[in-house]
């Protein structure tokens, strides 16, 4: 049976040992901060908890470790962890390079050794019901989708806003269409911090005319985790924020033209069926599957290679007020 340890237990790393401890895996925490440690510890007395990385990766007993420390350590962490032998799964990014990200891939691949990247919404059944659709032709031929991604914090100062929450809608972005874009537009604004932007708007174009659009904030009145998808038979909508059935929505709406003259049919709203089931769960139950069945995560390290490379392309884009284009997918 794969043994895990959660590697950071902070403010989102408590969900992950959280879900561990109920599927039955859980081996370990390590924890820096000493108060954020002493709390953890309290919570799961039967659970070892250290301070030290090292503890964890001489622990043979251990078989895999998911790590959720701040984004810019992620990359020596992953590589120190796969050179312990260990399996991993890494909060989003990866890491902040390209090419530490793909030696990163070639070092797991080398080892033989799974490395998966916590790129949640890919895991959340709605959006697993969204693609489904999708592909299944209910929206007809895709035109442009576009996610917003705001809330009032969780306010950084280490990464903007861009990189803290487009991963999320880059992925599924990705996974939707199929495609990699080929140009990528990035604008944004600073207004808490001079060097970290809290809000950015990307734009991104696709073959055969498809578009897509990110808006990204935690400088935002109210929470927004929405996203639309516009095709040619119909419109869907995946609204995280909202529970129940109008959580993923299906609109047969149809725009066509009448002579000069512009027509809408107007349908009404249809539910469309998503298991109820909790994504993180979903997440580290497939991490551990694929460590057992040795089979590739969905998102591997090369999904999560792509995703950062329209990332690095949005930061590039933001910095120099520039598009970026892209020749090929990788």
């Amino acid at each position: 049976m794969t043994t895990v340890a959660v590697i950071g237990a902070g403010y989102w790393g408590k969900n992950l040992v959280r879900n561990f401890d109920a599927i039955g895996r859980l081996a370990a925490i390590c924890e820096l901060d000493e108060a954020q440690r002493t709390a953890i510890q309290q919570e799961y007395p039967k659970t070892r908890t250290v301070s030290s990385l090292d503890d964890i990766l001489c622990d043979t007993t251990i078989d895999a470790v998911a790590i959720a420390t701040p984004a810019a350590t992620h990359g020596d962490v992953v590589s120190r962890a796969l050179n312990a032998g260990k399996h991993v799964f890494v909060e989003k990014p990866l890491c902040l390079d390209l090419a530490e990200a793909s030696a990163l891939k070639d070092q797991a691949q080398a080892s033989k050794l799974t490395l998966m990247v916590g790129h949640l919404l890919l895991y959340h059944p709605a959006f697993i019901s969204l693609q489904a659709a999708v592909a299944e032709g209910h929206v007809g031929q895709l035109r442009y989708i576009y996610s917003n991604r705001a809330s009032l914090g969780k306010i950084r100062k280490e990464e903007n806003a861009l990189w803290s929450f487009a991963p999320h809608d880059i992925s599924m972005l990705l996974a939707l269409t199929g495609q990699f874009p080929n140009k990528v537009v990035s604008s944004g604004g600073t207004y808490l911090h001079p060097k970290v932007s809290d809000t950015s708007l990307t734009h991104l174009s696709f073959q055969h005319g498809l578009q897509g659009h990110i808006f990204v904030s935690w400088l935002h009145p109210f929470k927004d985790h929405r996203m639309v998808v516009i095709g040619s038979e119909g419109m869907a909508v995946f609204n995280d924020v909202e529970q129940g059935d109008e959580k993923l929505m299906l609109y047969r709406h149809q725009v066509g033209w009448d002579g000069d003259l512009p027509t809408v049919d107007r349908a009404e709203g249809e539910p469309i069926a998503y298991d109820k089931a909790e994504p993180l769960r979903l997440e580290c139950e497939h991490f551990v599957d694929c460590v057992e069945q040795q089979s590739q995560p969905r998102s591997n390290a090369t999904e999560a290679i792509n995703v950062l490379r329209v990332l690095d392309a949005c930061q590039t884009s933001l910095t120099s007020g520039e598009a970026v284009y892209f020749e090929k997918k990788v």
